[in-house]
């Protein structure tokens, strides 16, 4: 039997075969684990992270309101370094939830995707 976590790196690879970050459109990837949400935002070709934020250091708050924060962050950093389109990699996660929230908040914050 296939468990969970299979199946989701089965997907990610699915999704990364379409999924190209450039340097005009860097890669938004958003990874959660039970405890934390961490986003990074990746140029593929030239294989660097440009920016990342996650809510390792925020301490209140419940789940949902630090990914609501991670997607602000994620935005302020990305267009501190001018960068304003990006493409979405969900990582295999299901595109609710958290993920939703970082993905709309980034776009409330400034990025487009």
């Amino acid at each position: 039997m296939i468990n969970k976590n299979e199946k989701r790196i089965r997907l990610k690879a699915k999704i990364r075969s379409k999924i190209k970050g450039t340097s005009d459109r860097p890669r938004l990837s958003v990874f959660r684990s039970n405890k934390f949400i961490y986003a990074q935002i990746i140029d593929d070709v030239a294989c660097k992270t440009l920016a990342q934020a996650s809510d390792v250091k925020v301490k209140k708050g419940t789940k949902t309101e630090r990914a609501k924060e991670v997607g602000k962050m994620i935005a302020e950093v990305a267009l501190a370094k001018k960068i304003s389109k990006v493409v979405f990699d969900r990582n295999g996660f299901k595109y609710t939830g958290r993920i939703k929230l970082v993905a709309d908040e980034a776009r409330a914050s400034g990025l487009k995707f």
